[in-house]
């Protein structure tokens, strides 16, 4: 009864989602998220579908797992990331203000051809990361609700890419904003569904869920804030499905978008978060990524609310990936030709990538998410400096920042080789991911700061 609950429901979205998808779009709705009659997106076109991205299937699974682990300090760690609406709403500004219409166009025109590769380099591995680790996520859910089945979950977790893949290659930008507001209508009234039984249980008690500890105890949870802290200020620059809805309304529509944005997939990122710590507070243990733990925890009805509401996040997500995949290739990169075909061929080999990445396995969930915010930090001191206060700097000292953070997320993801173990504080992988975000900030600043002086006066 229960698969056949989640999936029913999970198929009226998806026709939903394919009812709202536009028939036909323009090469410009395609890769700028035209209306029909040419229109910008409206504000809460624009708040829905940045909402939607963002709480992604796998970020649901984060705040849930690390509030099981490190009760409220873990959920707020996470929640922290979520301020990258209000820094990538404050950098989109004064991009604008600078005339800039993209991240790229700011780059090219302070670091040349060089300094934008850098970048692009970090917001595709950024791509790769949110379709495999969204995938991921279908597979799990299918191995729990369908155990027996669990030989064809690879199956089904390729299915649900070409499905995804199938409506955005059709409409590109244009498709996802639309269907993001859908997705995002479903998603609220079925969660919050789960989350108003979570509760109304008998043994919910909200004093004791803000003063949880989780199963390992609230260190590394506030450890992992202070990474949080480090990161959120080059994160939002380094998410292009963010940047990209930066950039395709007016200035008053695009500001007010990010601030009810932020607030409101805090909102979403830290109730989510209870669910998690309800289960630690339990005494339960964890069980597939803790699908397993929820589906005993509960009712039939509030657990397939909750599988209902990863599907329908994984779904937004990937379409969102995939759009701004093809408008890095075709837009930004120039590797295929400003039209539809181009646009979906992008698509096709990025979702063919991330389907590869998912069968071949990861870490964990939370690596994807660690691994591309330390890659991005060589951002923070070259946005604040170059673009906040105006200085000039160095293209060597960009590369430094750029090659300190690269090495800083491979430090990372390879933390477990004997030869990085050896530089790496002897603690626990948020202690030294910590670790590695102050050196790469200390290594990108220095560079900066000696790199950089005030810009050349133009003559009259």
């Amino acid at each position: 009864m229960q698969p056949i609950l989640i999936f029913s429901v999970f198929a009226l979205i998806v026709l939903a989602t394919l009812w709202v998808s536009p028939r036909q779009v323009s090469v410009s709705a395609f890769f700028k998220g035209q209306g029909a009659l040419g229109q910008a997106p409206s504000l809460w076109t624009l708040v829905l579908s940045q909402v939607t991205t963002w709480i992604f299937a796998r970020s649901l699974m984060n705040a849930a797992i690390l509030g099981y682990y490190y009760g409220i300090a873990g959920v707020l760690a996470y929640a922290a990331y979520y301020g990258s609406f209000l820094t990538g709403g404050f950098i989109v500004g004064r991009l604008r203000r600078q005339g800039a219409g993209s991240v790229q166009e700011w780059l090219t025109s302070q670091y040349g051809a060089l300094g934008t590769a850098c970048y692009n380099l970090v917001i595709g591995l950024r791509l790769l990361s949110e379709v495999f680790a969204n995938l991921i996520v279908v597979g799990l859910i299918f191995r729990a609700v369908l155990p027996e089945y669990a030989v064809s979950a690879n199956i089904v977790v390729v299915s649900f890419g070409l499905l995804a893949l199938a409506y955005s290659a059709w409409g590109g930008m244009a498709a996802a904003l639309r269907t993001d507001v859908v997705q995002m209508v479903f998603f609220l009234v079925v969660f919050g569904a789960a989350f108003v039984s979570l509760i109304l249980m008998p043994d919910f008690d909200l004093s004791k869920v803000l003063t949880a500890e989780g199963v390992a105890g609230a260190h590394n949870g506030w450890v992992l804030l202070g990474v949080a802290a480090l990161q959120v200020f080059s994160y939002p620059v380094h998410d292009p499905v963010m940047m990209d809805r930066g950039f395709v309304s007016d200035d008053t529509t695009t500001r007010k978008s990010f601030l009810h944005a932020f607030w409101i997939s805090s909102l979403c990122i830290v109730t989510f978060g209870f669910f998690g710590i309800q289960a630690s507070l339990q005494n339960l243990a964890y069980d597939t990524q803790l699908i397993g733990t929820w589906s005993g925890m509960f009712p039939t009805w509030v657990f397939a609310a909750l599988m209902i509401s990863l599907l329908v996040s994984a779904l937004s997500t990937l379409d969102s990936a995939l759009s701004s995949a093809a408008r890095l290739v075709v837009e930004e990169l120039g590797l295929a030709p400003r039209s539809l075909k181009g646009g979906r061929m992008s698509m096709l080999v990025f979702a063919c990538l991330g389907a590869v990445l998912t069968l071949w396995g990861n870490q964990s969930l939370f690596d994807a998410v660690a691994v591309s915010g330390t890659a991005s930090m060589f951002l923070t001191p070259v946005i604040l400096v170059g673009l906040i206060w105006q200085r000039r700097i160095a293209l060597w000292a960009y590369c430094t920042s750029f090659v300190a953070a690269l090495i800083g997320a491979g430090m990372y993801f390879f933390r477990d080789h004997e030869s990085v173990a050896t530089v790496l504080y002897d603690g626990h992988k948020y202690e030294q991911l910590l670790q590695i975000c102050v050196v790469v900030l200390l290594i990108g600043f220095s560079a900066v700061a000696v790199g950089s002086s005030k810009p050349r006066a133009v003559s009259a």
